[in-house]
């Protein structure tokens, strides 16, 4: 059966991001058919604020809609805790747990030789940036707990041991493999509770 030209193309689109196979994106192309015209138009501009709106913390990398997050302006934050995560996600999965008080440094990733993703590649120059201008007292890694997230543990460890600063990972709380993003609010924030030197 041929398909239309603009439901081939809204299909193949869709189905470049992440979790979406070629059956979901032509579920979610066909109800987007069906919406009426003010939904499409909500949607269609939500995703054009993302781009617009939005753009990285020029400190922490964070998501922000000025040039420091909401986080790194709070008064009321633990200016010398750092907690480095790999993504902006697990920004907002530990911030959900309301366990943490401190700044975050977001990777942007973690280090994958197989698929090209070296330090270069990492924001791990900027978090030893940090150091020069912030007095941080501990550095809290939150990578998630599969070989990558280990060896990028292991190498930013390896880095900030000579600056003496302390170093922690988050507890084995969450299941190896897993990501942080689809952890529960009780798990993230037992494993921030209960982290551990290495």
């Amino acid at each position: 059966m041929q398909i239309a030209e603009p439901l081939t193309i809204a299909i193949e689109e869709l189905s470049k991001l992440p979790g979406i196979g070629k059956k979901t994106a032509q579920r979610l192309a066909i109800f987007m058919l069906k919406m009426d015209d003010d939904r499409v138009d909500g949607l269609l501009n939500s995703i054009k604020d993302l781009k617009i709106k939005l753009k990285f913390c020029k400190r922490c990398f964070n998501l922000s809609e000025e040039d420091l997050c909401e986080v790194c302006k709070s008064e009321k934050r633990d200016q010398k805790l750092i907690c480095v995560v790999e993504e902006v996600s697990d920004v907002i999965a530990i911030e959900k747990t309301n366990e943490f008080n401190g700044l975050y440094h977001v990777l942007g990733g973690v280090l994958s030789p197989l698929t090209g993703i070296t330090p270069d590649s990492l924001r791990i120059k900027e978090l030893l940036k940090r150091f020069e201008n912030e007095e941080i007292k501990e550095v809290i890694l939150a990578l998630n707990p599969d070989t990558e997230g280990e060896a990028t543990s292991l190498y930013i460890a390896k880095l900030l041991k000579p600056i003496g600063v302390n170093v922690t990972r988050i507890a084995r709380g969450l299941p190896i493999g897993g990501d942080l993003e689809f952890a529960d609010e009780a798990t993230i924030g037992r494993a921030m509770i209960n982290r551990i030197s290495i």
